[in-house]
């Protein structure tokens, strides 16, 4: 959770302060997806997550960063969509919620789930739109 907030914060700052960078563009979305992984992985471990919930988020992070790459190697900017951040956010919290074993974590898990799908399918979709072009 302390790392999810300090992932934000240097987000901002960066935005802030004019300092984005192609790299960082890059590695940032890919540290929150180890984050975000790494915790859903440990939690399932634990038995406190779906296996198939993180299935489905595990394909659907895999699925969208080959896609980004393929886009990228075309010259086809697909940056972080606002949806995107509340997928990320909703992952967070659900993680949180899971860790400190609180009522509603299995709830915001498949929030999360449904929303990490949507904003998957935002991303297909906004990829088809500009390769159409």
């Amino acid at each position: 959770v302390l790392a999810s907030a300090t992932d934000f914060f240097d987000g901002y700052i960066a935005r802030t302060f004019n300092q984005v960078t192609t790299l960082g563009a890059i590695l940032d979305p890919l540290a929150d997806k180890m984050l975000t992984l790494a915790g859903f992985l440990g939690l399932m471990m634990l038995d406190r997550a779906s296996p198939w919930a993180i299935y489905l988020i595990l394909t659907r992070e895999l699925f969208i960063t080959g896609l980004r790459v393929s886009a990228v190697s075309q010259g086809i900017d697909i940056s972080a969509s606002w949806m995107g951040k509340v997928k990320t956010v909703s992952q967070m919290f659900a993680i949180g919620f899971l860790l400190m074993e609180w009522p509603g974590g299995t709830l915001l898990l498949w929030i999360a789930v449904a929303l990490t799908l949507y904003s998957g399918y935002e991303y297909v979709r906004d990829f088809f739109k500009k390769t159409a072009r």
